[in-house]
């Protein structure tokens, strides 16, 4: 269940450092796994031996850190005692919401996830009740993690359509019916006592993804495939790229030639999403008799090889791949990665897109790019929305907090 400790953005730190600055920098190298011993941290932080043993020794006794067993055997001396996050010092809840389905996870603050699972939420049925019914969840998954409402430190949220992450509510989401505008954030922040942070699912996707490889791995493009089709941007220090309003790597309505009579959930015509998303290839598909009724089904025909669903993703691979190739030539890349269920089943969308990019790319662009699926496949999301938990309860702000608690 879960997966491997990720990295985490470490702020950079040197001989003035704020004292919080500093406590931040030390809990997140040691939350990622980056450094397990004070004489780690001294090399990763470069600062002294005294500054790191100092604030450490704080971080100890407020109970956020807490030394282990021996780090490696032999050797002469005293052996270096293994660092972790306190496991008392909080937990994170993440959400990454879909059309039909949710994933939801407790993890704490070392990125050990407690519990985790997949429940049914229709948010076609709008903000209030979804979000009943999501607390209802997420106040259940702490139970089973052993974990009271208190020790609840931040709550991340992905949703499938724009958001603005600074007021924490979706704007104007055209498969969302009733959510635009909504405080989400505010909501579930009063629910848990907690701060609270919504984002673009494929943007949490991206961030999971991208601190998930190796950090020269970025700059990094994430595609979703699945209902409609999003885009999530990470920048070559790892971090998002959201633009000025929270649109940037909405690539679902990007216009493609030849598709003038088809109408776009956003009331445009002619969006790459309404073309090539997976319910564009299932509209396809269907016939007067039946056919594949949701993703799952269209999965399935594809384990099965079945040969109209595969010439039908094969279609939409081809004009993705168009709208990809403008894109290496805007953002240059270094890895493209695809997500979304259909990814999952084979490699014929990974293969058209990527035939298309390398033919209508320039070399220049694409010397050094790779495309595949996601490592983390459907935990991408919640892998990202865990990380920016993280991140957010150990920056120099939440470092404040958690030392000023009791152990």
């Amino acid at each position: 269940m879960g997966w491997e400790p990720v990295r985490l953005a470490v702020p950079r730190t040197s001989g003035r450092a704020d004292d919080s600055l500093v406590h931040s920098s030390l809990a997140r190298l040691i939350a990622s796994g980056s450094a397990e011993s004070r004489g780690e941290l001294v090399r990763a932080t470069g600062l002294s031996r005294s500054t790191v043993h100092s604030h450490l020794d704080a971080l100890i006794t407020a109970g956020v850190v807490v030394e282990r067993g021996p780090v490696g055997s032999g050797g002469r001396g005293r052996p270096a005692h293994r660092l972790a996050i306190a496991p008392r010092a909080g937990v994170v809840l993440a959400a990454d919401v879909g059309v039909h389905s949710t994933r939801l996870a407790v993890a704490d603050l070392g990125q050990d996830v407690l519990a985790e699972r997949e429940v049914e939420l229709e948010i076609a049925v709008g903000p209030e009740r979804s979000l009943d019914v999501l607390t209802d969840h997420l106040r259940k998954l702490l139970v089973d993690a052993g974990m009271p409402l208190e020790k609840v430190k931040a709550l991340v949220m992905g949703l499938p359509g724009p958001v603005d992450s600074r007021m924490g509510m979706p704007v104007r989401p055209p498969i969302m019916p009733g959510w635009d505008g909504f405080p989400v954030g505010d909501a579930m922040a009063a629910r848990f006592a907690c701060t609270a942070a919504v984002d673009n699912d494929v943007n949490l996707m991206a961030l999971g993804e991208a601190r998930a490889l190796p950090a020269e791995e970025s700059p990094l493009l994430f595609l979703k495939v699945g209902t409609g089709i999003g885009g999530g941007i990470v920048s070559a220090g790892g971090e998002l790229h959201r633009g000025s309003d929270g649109a940037a790597g909405d690539i679902g309505h990007i216009r493609v030639p030849g598709a003038d009579d088809v109408v776009c959930q956003c009331g445009n015509v002619g969006c790459v999403e309404a073309v090539a998303s997976a319910d564009a290839v299932l509209r396809a598909l269907r016939t007067e008799d039946g056919g594949p009724r949701n993703v799952e089904d269209l999965a399935q025909l594809l384990r099965d090889g079945d040969a109209t669903a595969v010439r039908q993703v094969r279609t939409a691979a081809a004009t993705i791949g168009e709208v990809v190739a403008m894109l290496v030539h805007f953002y240059n890349p270094k890895r493209i990665v695809l997500g979304g269920l259909i990814t999952a089943t084979g490699d014929d969308l990974l293969a058209g897109i990527r035939s298309v990019v390398y033919r209508r790319a320039l070399p220049l662009a694409t010397r050094h790019l790779s495309l595949a699926n996601s490592t983390l496949g459907r935990s991408a999301g919640l892998a990202g929305a865990v990380v920016a938990g993280i991140e957010n309860v150990l920056s120099a702000d939440g470092i404040r907090g958690l030392l000023r608690e009791k152990p």
